[in-house]
């Protein structure tokens, strides 16, 4: 082990990814574009049929009444909880303490709309029927991510999303669905995105995510939602007068990845087994659910880093170059698998848990 390389110069110059569906350069756009007519007209402030027909494609597909396009799932998450406030009179959301809209906006849904968040459950685990039972404060909404992303993409058994999405209507709470990863869940639930999408009041969805598109997200609900959303989508400066290098690529590689999501699936499973067998490392969840999942070692980012370099420089695959600090003495990575992992030979995958398992036998036994 050298050392001489840093993880993300050695991950750089790696043959094979573990994760994801390939680099994000001009080239995904390129060859969404390389697919429809020239003559196809752009989508005119939220008009048109690159537009229109797509909105349509998603709402039939989520088995919703209507659905809208947003540049973000920002955007587009903050406008439902938003108008489901506005609804009820009411200026508070519950959602998990590792929710999107809590650690990575800056706190926009407070400073642009004063809704008031109400934090459900330990940092470290879901959502329960019984958090939702026992809540003190009167609620507009609450929100649910499906997979929960910060703790490993765990999900709840189908049967506690139930129980929860009736608990809620009997009481008057809308139910929004972040599904930013949705597709990515549903060989686990084996259920299609409708059904799932039934339990929910609202639903969002990402395109950029395992689908892999440019950007994008989609805003399903009810006709009237749906056009009230529309209206805060200008507010928001989301009505751009064209949208459709978006719209196109997202369609694109929503109809290329839509039925790979087995495949990912499968492929997640196999590779956490392949991990769990390594010394000081643990996947959470310990079976995935989704093709997501996270790699925790028993090991400082410092420790770890130049361990995974002499990895990547030895097999030729990179695993991740996002190592994050959890303690003092311990770290981790998130892996999404997607087109990527079908291409690394069964072999090479061994040689490099292999190795990893070695190093790190040998640098917890100095």
């Amino acid at each position: 082990m050298n050392g001489k390389k840093s993880v993300q110069e050695a991950f750089n110059e790696t043959a094979y990814r573990i994760a994801g569906n390939g680099n994000r350069d001009v080239q995904v756009l390129k060859e969404a574009l390389a697919a429809v007519e020239n003559s196809t007209a752009s989508d005119i402030y939220g008009t048109g049929e690159v537009i229109e027909d797509f909105q349509t494609k998603m709402a039939n597909i989520l088995g919703k009444e209507t659905a809208v396009f947003f540049p973000s799932g920002t955007m587009a998450q903050q406008i439902a909880l938003r108008i489901w406030c506005d609804e009820k009179e009411v200026k508070k959301v519950a959602y998990h303490p590792l929710c999107h809209l809590e650690i990575h906006e800056q706190d926009g849904m407070k400073e642009l709309h004063h809704i008031e968040p109400v934090l459900l459950a330990d940092k470290d685990r879901l959502i329960t029927l019984e958090d939702v039972a026992n809540l003190k404060e009167e609620i507009a909404c609450l929100l649910l991510e499906l997979p929960q992303r910060e703790i490993g993409g765990q999900l709840p058994e189908y049967t506690e999303l139930e129980v929860i999405s009736a608990h809620c209507r009997a009481r008057g709470i809308k139910l929004h669905l972040d599904g930013a990863r949705l597709f990515e869940i549903l060989p686990y639930y084996g259920k299609s995105a409708a059904e799932i999408s039934a339990l929910f009041d609202s639903v969002y969805i990402s395109f950029y995510k395992g689908i892999g598109g440019i950007a994008g997200a989609i805003l399903a609900g009810s006709e009237d939602f749906t056009k009230q959303s529309k209206i805060w989508k200008r507010r928001h400066g989301g009505d751009l007068i064209s949208l459709y290098p978006y719209i196109i690529s997202s369609d694109y590689y929503f109809r290329q990845r839509e039925g790979r999501m087995q495949q990912y699936y499968e492929g997640a499973k196999e590779l956490a087994a392949w991990v769990n067998q390594c010394h000081d490392v643990t996947t959470l969840p310990a079976q995935p659910v989704s093709n997501m999942f996270h790699m925790h070692f028993q090991m400082s980012k410092e420790q770890i880093e130049p361990i995974l370099s002499a990895v990547y420089e030895a097999t030729g695959i990179g695993l991740s170059a996002g190592i994050r600090a959890t303690g003092e003495h311990t770290s981790y990575c998130e892996i999404s698998i997607g087109d990527k992992y079908a291409d690394i030979p069964k072999e090479k995958l061994k040689e490099f848990f292999l190795l990893l398992d070695k190093l790190m036998n040998e640098s917890s036994a100095e």
